[in-house]
């Protein structure tokens, strides 16, 4: 299997036993984090970049002050979870 080609539910369901406050909700793997700060949660945005980057994936990242929401899809593969996705939430939560 492609790491593009969406995840079947059972796939997604999997994967979240590793996921540490993680979630599937709308098609998406969401998660919050919550800073001492803006600026730490700015600086946390940029190395989710770095991050993002390398695998030529990029999440959906909304911040407000302290908090920043993630949500991770893959557009090639009409919106829906894959194996990338996977990928990028272990390497953010491992930031």
């Amino acid at each position: 299997m492609s790491s593009r080609e969406p995840l079947s539910k059972e796939q997604i369901d999997q994967a979240l036993k590793d996921l540490e406050d993680w979630n599937f909700e709308d098609n998406q793997l969401v998660t919050s984090f919550e800073f001492e700060d803006f600026r730490s949660a700015v600086s946390f945005i940029v190395r989710v970049a770095f991050e993002a980057e390398e695998l030529n994936h990029h999440p959906e990242i909304f911040n407000v002050y302290n908090t920043v929401d993630i949500g991770l899809s893959t557009h090639d593969a009409g919106g829906k979870v894959t194996a990338t996705d996977v990928e990028l939430a272990k390497k953010i939560d491992a930031l």
